[in-house]
């Protein structure tokens, strides 16, 4: 079976509901091996959304070394990755790395990446913040697409999505969240209202949620997300067996059923503040 796609928000391209993460053995130096194994085996296997960040440790020359030596996949992948930098000149030159470490004329998504208070909201926005070079780069084509990251502050998330002219938003999708409320509700709500592509991440918690003592194991999280009104979602993984597993659960995206959700849902219930440990205090 061929993995399920999306499109890519309302007119854009057809992406494999599950994704590549920039976790997982592609967040490391020196395990190029590794990394070209896990990359390789993701292509072989039909995902075509692949995640990366400047911020993602050797991610991008991992990227950069498997389009070398295999240039004919370009075509086929939606590549992504990310900048942190707030400010013009910082975005620019962040972009121009990308690119040269990648190997590529350009990307199919760049999103700022990691937003999380007021603040940082306003100096992108400024004058001579980032927003200004991610538009010029949609403008010039070195991206198709742009968007925003955040899984600190729902409200900050959802301030972007509502002013800024953006193309997507990643976001955590798990069963904390789900229960927590904000970003898979009011933030994916606007973000669709807006035509933006709805991409998941978070989605096995960085591993921790993980428990399959008590049954939750990453299948079961993965069909989670995959049951929510997403496009894709983006899972790290550390060995070709994990890709395999992750693109047999994209060929058969069946929602879970209410027993299983709410079983899962009541596991999580008593310690999801807790779980969204990425989120910071809530």
């Amino acid at each position: 079976m061929a993995i399920n796609t999306r499109l890519f928000g309302r007119t854009g391209p057809s992406v494999t509901r599950v994704g590549l993460g920039g976790e997982g053995v592609l967040r490391t130096h020196g395990r190029g091996r590794e990394a070209a194994g896990v990359i390789e085996k993701a292509a072989s296997s039909g995902i075509s959304y692949f995640d990366s960040a400047k911020a993602y440790a050797g991610s991008q020359g991992y990227y950069g070394s498997f389009y070398r030596s295999h240039p004919e996949t370009r075509s086929a992948i939606f590549q992504t990755s990310k900048s942190a930098a707030r400010e013009y000149h910082e975005a620019r030159a962040d972009l121009r790395e990308t690119l040269e470490f990648m190997g590529l004329n350009s990307l199919d998504l760049w999103q700022i990446h990691d937003l999380r208070t007021r603040g940082e909201l306003e100096e992108i926005e400024s004058p001579d913040g980032a927003l200004k070079a991610f538009i010029e780069a949609r403008d010039s084509g070195l991206t198709k697409y742009i968007g925003v990251t955040g899984h600190h502050d729902p409200e900050v998330l959802l301030a972007a999505i509502e002013s800024w002219p953006l193309d997507a938003v990643l976001l955590p999708v798990n069963p904390a969240e789900a229960i927590i409320g904000g970003f898979m509700d009011r933030v994916m709500t606007a973000a669709m209202d807006k035509g933006m592509a709805v991409i998941g991440m978070k989605v096995l918690g960085a591993r921790n949620y993980i428990a399959p003592n008590l049954g939750i194991t990453p299948e079961l999280l993965i069909r989670f997300a995959l049951s929510r009104d997403i496009t894709t979602a983006i899972v790290g993984c550390s060995s070709p067996e994990e890709v395999q597993q992750l693109a047999r659960l994209g060929e058969d995206d069946r929602p879970l059923d209410s027993a299983e959700e709410a079983r899962l849902m009541n596991l999580f219930r008593p310690h999801a503040k807790s779980l969204a440990y990425y989120r910071g205090r809530i």
